[in-house]
């Protein structure tokens, strides 16, 4: 199996369980990485084409799950998911990889809030567009231990506050869970599949917020904010965070939108994944690991 993202949140765990489960994987990285069994790293760059042939050279499944979450414009954003979503599709072609798993984003099917969903819908259409054997993963929020991306929220929720968009509904998957259909997936031919994926267990935002109040211990005050106060949120995030903000303008549209839950007919099958892991204990484990690693 050829990755890329390997050294991501979600990359991490597809390795870890691939690798446990007798895969042996080569992954993507710019930088050295330790030495893991079962794992192959390979230094390059979805911008270096010598590199994605040495990668995927001989792998029979490529799971491309590289991308670019938070760019300052939306050239950084078609660099990141469309040329370098080409760039691999291209690469695996050429090795005549009998297998690609794509792994894009829910916000791929709402396209014009965000230049992040416009690009990662674009680059599905990369895909799409390929004679490859291809399934296209559209996840909800994925969340977990070793995640940073939703500290912020367990950091608020622990002194009883939740600053959240406008009223609306989502779901969302736990990257353990995210990491087995993966893996399931690049194990079984597809047909052109497209799938969008959470937990099944639709919450609206304040729910969510006082579930992480509890994971924390903490009774939290929901409070909604309009979209034009969430995108001067953003700004202030911006200023003061610079490229490491959280709260982008782009990343504020698309919160303001009202239902971020998979489409039940675009589920992948019950006989193929079904998620094992509730929302309550999925944000009770994060929270955990947030304290054992000082980060609460």
């Amino acid at each position: 199996m050829a990755l890329t993202g390997g050294t991501g949140f979600v990359g991490r765990r597809v390795i870890a369980l691939g690798a446990s489960a007798g895969w042996h994987i080569r992954a993507l990285t710019r930088r050295a990485q330790p030495a893991e069994p079962n794992v192959s790293w390979v230094r390059g760059a979805l911008d270096r084409p010598e590199s994605l042939n040495e990668l995927v050279g001989g792998a029979d499944v490529v799971l491309h799950l590289a991308g670019v979450v938070s760019a300052p414009d939306a050239a950084g954003f078609t660099a990141g998911n469309v040329t370098g979503t080409q760039a691999m599709v291209d690469a695996a072609l050429a090795a005549g990889s009998r297998r690609f798993v794509h792994v894009s984003s829910l916000s791929a099917r709402e396209p014009q809030l965000s230049a992040y969903g416009a690009s990662k819908r674009a680059g599905e259409s990369v895909v799409e567009a390929s004679d490859l054997d291809w399934t296209i993963v559209r996840p909800s929020g994925v969340y977990g231990p070793g995640d940073t991306e939703w500290r912020d929220m367990f950091r608020m929720a622990k002194i009883g506050l939740a600053l959240l968009p406008p009223p609306g509904r989502l779901a969302l998957v736990a990257v353990d869970d995210l990491a087995r259909l993966l893996l399931a997936l690049a194990d079984r031919p597809g047909a052109h599949d497209l799938y969008e994926v959470d937990d099944g267990n639709p919450l609206t935002h304040a729910e969510l917020a006082r579930l992480i109040g509890r994971a924390v211990g903490q009774r939290v005050l929901p409070l909604h904010l309009p979209e034009r106060l969430l995108r001067l949120g953003a700004r202030i995030d911006r200023r003061f965070r610079g490229s490491g903000a959280k709260l982008t303008p782009d990343r504020a549209r698309y919160l303001a939108h009202p239902d971020w839950t998979a489409d039940p007919a675009r589920r992948p099958p019950a006989e193929l994944w079904e998620p094992r892991i509730a929302t309550p204990r999925g944000l009770s484990d994060t929270a955990a690991w947030y304290r054992a690693h000082g980060l609460l």
